[in-house]
């Protein structure tokens, strides 16, 4: 007896749905990676008035506003990773990691979202990311430049800082490199911000 019509359209059915669902599971998972440290940064001690500062967005290369890792082959070509990304735009994941580290090293308070202190000085940290390139395998290199300003008189101070920080194999090694970068650049601006606090005609740390 010929099977039917009916029969041989579930069958069908039946054997999409099974190569739908193998396609699906054999395609590779995406993988997520953060620019914040997995340990915070020990937080200094609160003054009675601690530091209040903004952090505004940041400036950076247009290519790297994405989610998706952005990095350099060995060979030179530009690769955009699907399966390796950031866990927010990497524009957005590295002010929030930058803002956190500076406002953890220094025992500030991030008023970028509003919540001014009537009467106290805010000290404004404009960031740009000059230079960012993640060569797979080898290394990170990051260029920063910085200004800060406070609020309440001329007091500013503009510096800029590049590093390069070797990796090892494969992507978890390229973001720890990446994150390392991170956490020094905060470092640096927060030291910047210590020395403008305490003398108008500061200089950049070495």
């Amino acid at each position: 007896m010929k099977p039917s019509r009916t029969a041989c359209a579930l069958s069908l059915a039946a054997t999409l749905a099974t190569l739908v669902l193998a396609g699906c599971a054999a395609s590779p998972a995406v993988r997520y990676y953060s620019l914040s440290a997995a340990t915070p940064a020990t937080a200094a001690a609160a003054a009675s008035k601690p530091l209040l500062v903004e952090v505004p967005p940041l400036s950076l290369p247009e290519r790297l506003v994405r989610p998706q890792m952005v990095v350099r082959a060995p060979t030179g070509q530009l690769e955009i990773l699907d399966l390796h990304r950031w866990s927010s735009p990497f524009d957005a994941e590295l002010h929030d990691a930058l803002a956190s580290g500076i406002t953890q090293q220094l025992g500030a308070i991030d008023v970028s979202g509003g919540g001014r202190l009537a009467g106290q000085p805010v000290y404004r940290v404009a960031v740009q990311l000059r230079q960012w390139e993640a060569v797979q395998n080898q290394r990170v290199d990051a260029g920063f430049s910085w200004t800060i300003r406070r609020s309440d008189d001329a007091r500013n101070i503009a510096c800029q800082w590049n590093q390069s920080e070797p990796v090892g194999a494969g992507m978890d090694a390229l973001a720890d490199g990446a994150r390392t970068l991170t956490a020094q650049a905060a470092q640096r601006i927060a030291a910047s911000l210590t020395a403008l606090d305490a003398d108008a005609a500061a200089k950049c740390p070495g």
